[in-house]
């Protein structure tokens, strides 16, 4: 008998496939595990990762939607909100409730409202605006501020490397 998890993930996999979404595209990695989706994100216009295809995985868990999914991206990309194994790092893929640390408001975090379509539409809001204030890669925050020559120079270089491994 399929989980409840397993059905509102094979329903908005439908759905993605029947109205696709500009920016991105999504397909499951192992026919037979649902749990585990292959995204390809398109680096937004306009911004240091225009151009770029950039991949990741979706790994959700089995109790889906009421805990997050993990996002990690299998591409190379420098950005202050990715951890440098890829693993991406916004408020709406943080547990639900208060923050330990008190920096998010419960209401900026997990809520089983989101989709894939909003965790990936999300991720690529990051691209476009990242948040130096909690960075994941303290270094690559840290170019952002203060180096933004170096910074643009290490995009460049993932973006170049994205286009290279279609």
């Amino acid at each position: 008998m399929a989980s409840q998890a397993s059905l509102l993930l094979q329903k908005q996999l439908k759905d993605l496939c029947k109205n696709p979404v500009d920016g991105f595209s999504a397909g499951l990695v192992d026919e037979n595990n649902i749990f585990e989706w292959s995204v390809t994100i398109i680096g937004p216009p306009d911004t240091l990762y225009e151009g770029g295809f950039f991949n990741a995985i979706m790994s959700f868990p089995p109790n889906y939607p009421n805990s997050p999914p993990a996002v990690k991206f299998t591409s190379e990309i420098w950005h202050p909100n990715v951890y440098a194994d890829g693993c991406v790092c916004i408020s709406i893929l943080h547990p639900p409730g208060d923050d330990p640390n008190g920096y998010e408001l419960a209401s900026e975090r997990w809520t089983p409202v989101h989709t894939v379509e909003s965790i990936v539409l999300s991720i690529i809001s990051m691209l476009s605006s990242p948040n130096d204030e909690s960075p994941a890669n303290v270094e690559a925050a840290k170019e952002w501020r203060e180096r933004k020559d170096e910074f643009r120079r290490k995009v460049s270089r993932c973006v170049r490397r994205s286009q290279e491994m279609l």
